[in-house]
C-alpha cells in the first residue's frame, strides 16, 4: 500500500514528558536595554536522540537583536553548551521555523545524544568574555516568550513545551512628552486633550513624574493651569474642553519653566464644517503576527494613542473561527459612539499573483469570512468547517461579498504581499488605497488605481504588528517609517458615520502627523457633485457650489479653482498639487529671498513592490571649500541608523528607505561657497553650492518605482505652519481629472488628500436625476 505522508498529521508526543524550560533572570525589563539571559533546557523522559533539535523561536514582529556565534566581544554573543558534553550544531535563520514563530536558533545535537535530566545551556548576550548583552525589543510585551520546541526523536516534527520561559518587557525611562489634540472643530464644541510621556523607543510610559504646566494659545475652557503626572499611569486625558474663538489653537506644556511638549494645532471654526476624527484601522495583535492580545490592541489605540477610530486586520490564513467571534465579540463590546468607534474585519492575505492584500470592513458583527485560504487553520480541515467560503482570488473575494449583500467596505494595501488593484477592484467595495503604513510610503498604489480609471481614496494606517496602533514606531527592525494615521471629516463619531465618510472619501492621510488639511474645488460655471460614482451605474447628482476631498463633480467651465489651507505642527517645506500622476503645481510658504544657508539633502524610493524593497541609502557627504557647521537628520527612525558628522567637511549615514524619504539638512558656513560631493550605493553626484537654489536639484535612479536623490535650499529658519493658497486649474473636455495635494513639513512628515474627481463635461442630469456615466 502507498501512503500519501502529505495528507498524514502526525500523532504529537506526550507533552508531558518533553522536559522543561528557564530562564534567568526573571522579571521585567526595560524596552530595547541591553540584557544578559541563561536559558535551560532539562530533556524530559525522551530526551533528544543522535540529530534530534531544539529550536528557540522568536515571533517575526520581534525587533530583538540577532544572535551572533563568533564575536565574544561582540553585541547579541551567543553560546551553547550540553551538560554531558553531546557535540552540538548551532544556527540562526530569521525565517527557520512557522510564522508567526520565525526568528529560530536552532541547535542539534550531532554527536551523542541526551537522556532525561541532561541539560542544554543556552546564554543570549553572554559577558563572560566581553559582551555588551544582547537588546531586547524595543516595545513593551507584558509575556515575551523565549519559546523552546522540541524534535525529540529526530523526525523534524517540533512540538513546544507545555510551559514557556517569560519575561516582562516593560516601557523605560520618561523621554519625550506629547500632547494631543484633535485637528478640527466648531467653536463651542467639545474636545479632549491627550498628555503623555513617551520613553526613547515610543512606548507610553508610567514611570513620569512631573507637574505640567499648560498654557495655551487662546482660550480654552475647562483646561487646568497645571496637571500632576503620577507613577503608575501611561496616559492623562483632559476631557469636556472647550473654545469659543476662531483659529489655530496651540497647547504647551512646561516643567520647571521649560518646555517640554507643543500639541499639533486645533483649528477652531465658525461655520458649520464637519470636525475631525482620526484613526488607525489596520494593524494585528498576537492571536496572529502581532504582539499583545487583541484586547490590549484596542485599548492602547483608545487610552495612550488617543485615537478615535481603531480597526484590527488579522490574517485570514492564520484567524481561527474561534479568533473570528472573540474578534467581533471585542469590537461590539468597545464600540462606544461619541467616544470611540471600532469595525470589525479581517485581512484577506491572498498571494499577489491571485489579486494582494486587501482589508475588509464590516459594518455590523457576525459576518463571516471569506479566506483567501485556511493555510495555518488546520483544525478547520477536521469536521465542520467554513473551506467552502474561501475565496482564492480578489475578484471572487469581491464578488462574494457583493453576491450577499455585504455592508462592506474595502482597502488595497501593500504589506508583505501588495495589493494588484490593475488585477481585480471593485469600485462598490474597494473605496480606498493604503499610502502610506509602517511598512513605508506607496503611492504607486493610487497611481496604479488612477492609471486603471479607478475613483479610489487615500488612507494611511500603521499595518503594526508591535502592539501600538496609532504611534506605530520604527524601532530597530528593517521597517523604514512609522505608522500612519487617516483623518475622517464626519458629523459625528459613530459606526454608521464612519461607513458613510469612507464610502464618499471625505478623508486624508498622513504618515503620522495629526495636522488640518482642507481642500476644496470651485468651478467657474455650473457643477454638479454625484452621489456615487456614475461609472458604477447610474448616479443622482445635484448643483453645488463647492465640492470637497473625494467628491466626484461635473463641469460645465473650462475651469476650477482649488482652495487649500494647512495647519501643521511643523513647518510646512511645500504642497504639490496633482492631477492624476502629474505634478501641476508646487507651492511654498518662503520664496528665493528668503532662502539662507541650510542645504538639504533627500533620498527616497523603493526597490521593488514586494518584500524586498528596502533601498540602502549609507553614504558619505564631503563640503569642500566650505564648514559644515551642523548637521541635523531627518526621518532617521532605526536608532542603528546614524547621521555621524567628521570634522568640519564630512558626513557620514547608515539609512534605508522602503517607498518614503529621509536625509539631512546641512547648514554651511558660507552659502554659496565651495562644493558638495555625495556618495551612495545608488547615486552619486557633485554640485556646486551656488547651484542649490529653491528649485530642487533631481538625480534619479529610478527603476519600476522612484529612486531619488534630491537637493535644495531652505531658509535658515521657516516659522511657516500653516498655509492657505487659491490654485486655478485648467480642466481639459475630453478627459478626467483627479485633483489631490500632498503636503510636506521639514520634520519630514506627508499627508496626502482624497482626490477630487472631475469628469468630462457633458449635458446637466438637473436636481436629484440620474447623472451620465463617466
Amino acid at each position: 500500500m502507498v501512503h500519501d505522508t502529505a495528507t498524514i498529521m502526525p500523532a504529537p508526543l506526550d507533552p508531558a514528558l518533553l522536559g522543561h524550560a528557564t530562564v534567568t533572570p526573571e522579571g521585567a525589563f526595560a524596552a530595547g536595554s541591553m540584557q544578559s539571559f541563561e536559558l535551560v533546557y532539562t530533556a524530559g523522559f525522551y530526551g533528544i536522540d543522535d540529530s534530534g533539535s531544539i529550536r528557540i523561536v522568536g515571533r517575526f514582529a520581534s525587533d530583538q537583536s540577532q544572535p551572533q556565534l563568533d564575536d565574544p566581544k561582540g553585541w547579541n554573543y551567543t553560546t551553547v553548551e550540553a551538560s554531558n558534553g553531546a557535540v552540538l550544531r548551532v544556527r540562526f535563520d530569521s525565517k527557520g521555523n512557522v510564522r508567526p514563530w520565525d526568528r529560530t536558533l536552532e541547535i542539534r545535537v550531532v554527536r551523542g545524544y541526551l537522556e532525561a535530566g541532561d541539560t542544554i545551556i543556552v546564554r543570549f548576550g553572554d559577558r563572560r568574555e566581553g559582551s555588551p548583552g544582547m537588546r531586547l525589543q524595543t516595545f513593551a510585551e507584558e509575556s515575551f516568550e523565549f519559546r523552546v520546541l522540541v524534535d525529540p526523536v529526530a523526525t523534524y516534527v517540533f512540538q513546544p513545551l507545555p510551559e514557556q520561559p517569560t519575561i516582562a518587557i516593560v516601557p523605560g525611562e520618561p523621554h519625550e512628552w506629547r500632547l494631543v489634540l484633535p485637528t478640527l472643530r466648531r467653536a463651542g464644541q467639545p474636545f479632549r486633550l491627550g498628555i503623555k510621556a513617551d520613553d526613547v523607543w515610543g512606548n507610553p510610559t508610567d514611570r513620569a513624574q512631573a507637574t505640567l504646566r499648560l498654557e495655551a494659545s487662546s482660550a480654552i475652557g475647562g483646561l487646568p493651569d497645571e496637571v500632576e503626572i503620577a507613577p503608575g499611569r501611561f496616559a492623562t486625558t483632559l476631557e469636556g474642553l472647550v473654545a469659543t474663538g476662531v483659529g489655530d489653537l496651540v497647547v504647551r506644556a512646561f516643567v520647571d519653566g521649560r518646555e517640554v511638549a507643543r500639541s499639533n494645532p486645533l483649528r477652531i471654526v465658525a461655520e458649520d464644517e464637519y470636525p475631525s476624527f482620526w484613526g488607525d484601522l489596520h494593524g494585528q495583535s498576537e492571536e496572529t503576527i502581532g504582539t499583545n492580545s487583541a484586547r490590549d490592541y484596542f485599548l492602547f489605540a483608545r487610552d495612550r494613542a488617543f485615537l478615535d477610530a481603531c480597526a484590527h486586520q488579522g490574517n485570514d490564513f492564520q484567524m481561527s473561527r474561534a479568533f473570528w467571534n472573540e474578534l467581533n465579540a471585542l469590537t461590539a463590546e468597545l464600540d462606544e459612539p461619541g467616544r470611540f468607534v471600532t469595525l470589525p474585519g479581517y485581512e484577506w492575505s491572498g498571494n499577489t499573483a491571485l489579486g494582494g492584500d486587501r482589508n475588509v470592513y464590516f459594518a455590523t458583527e457576525g459576518r463571516p469570512m471569506r479566506r483567501s485560504s485556511h493555510a495555518m487553520i488546520p483544525e478547520d480541515r477536521r469536521g465542520p468547517h467554513d473551506v467552502d467560503l474561501d475565496c482564492g482570488t480578489a475578484a471572487e473575494l469581491f464578488a462574494a461579498l457583493r453576491a450577499a449583500g455585504e455592508d462592506a467596505v474595502c482597502f488595497a494595501h501593500c504589506g508583505g504581499r501588495y495589493a494588484d488593484i490593475k488585477l481585480a477592484h471593485d469600485g462598490v467595495l474597494e473605496r480606498s488605497v493604503e499610502v502610506h503604513s509602517a511598512w513605508g510610503t506607496f503611492e504607486w498604489l493610487l497611481h496604479d488605481a488612477l492609471e486603471a480609471g479607478h475613483r479610489v481614496g487615500v488612507v494611511c494606517n500603521s499595518d503594526g504588528h508591535k502592539g501600538r496602533p496609532g504611534a506605530s514606531y520604527a524601532g530597530a527592525a528593517a521597517f523604514g517609517a512609522i505608522g500612519g494615521l487617516t483623518c475622517y471629516r464626519m458629523p459625528e463619531l459613530t459606526r454608521e458615520a464612519l461607513f458613510a465618510c469612507l464610502r464618499r472619501r471625505h478623508h486624508y492621510g498622513t504618515s503620522g502627523a495629526r495636522l488640518h488639511l482642507s481642500m476644496l474645488a470651485r468651478s467657474d460655471g455650473e457643477m454638479e457633485l454625484f452621489d456615487d460614482d456614475p461609472a458604477l451605474g447610474p448616479a443622482l447628482a445635484r448643483p453645488v457650489e463647492r465640492a470637497t476631498m473625494g467628491d466626484i463633480v461635473r463641469c460645465n467651465g473650462a475651469r476650477l479653482e482649488l482652495e487649500v489651507e494647512v495647519s501643521a505642527g511643523a513647518p510646512i517645506e511645500r504642497i504639490d498639487v496633482f492631477d492624476g500622476k502629474s505634478l501641476i503645481a508646487t507651492r511654498r510658504p518662503y520664496g528665493e529671498g528668503d532662502l539662507g544657508r541650510r542645504i538639504r539633502v533627500i533620498w527616497e524610493g523603493a526597490e521593488y513592490r514586494g518584500r524586498a524593497r528596502q533601498v540602502i541609502w549609507d553614504g558619505r557627504a564631503v563640503l569642500d571649500g566650505n564648514r559644515i557647521e551642523r548637521a541635523t537628520p531627518i526621518n532617521f527612525f532605526n536608532r542603528d541608523k546614524v547621521l555621524e558628522r567628521e570634522g568640519g567637511h564630512d558626513l557620514r549615514w547608515r539609512h534605508l528607505t522602503t517607498g518614503n524619504f529621509g536625509g539631512f539638512d546641512l547648514h554651511a558656513a558660507d552659502a554659496y561657497a565651495g562644493r558638495l560631493h555625495i556618495e551612495t550605493p545608488l547615486i552619486q553626484a557633485e554640485v556646486p553650492l551656488s547651484e542649490i537654489g529653491l528649485e530642487e536639484r533631481v538625480f534619479d535612479a529610478s527603476g519600476d518605482l522612484p529612486r531619488l536623490l534630491r537637493l535644495f535650499r531652505l531658509p535658515d529658519d521657516n516659522p511657516h505652519r500653516a498655509m492657505h493658497l487659491r490654485l486655478p486649474v485648467e480642466l481639459a473636455a475630453d478627459r478626467d481629472a483627479a485633483l489631490y495635494v500632498r503636503v510636506t513639513t521639514e520634520d519630514g512628515h506627508r499627508a496626502w488628500s482624497s482626490p477630487t474627481y472631475v469628469v468630462g463635461r457633458g449635458s446637466f442630469s438637473g436636481r436629484g436625476r440620474p447623472g451620465g456615466g463617466s
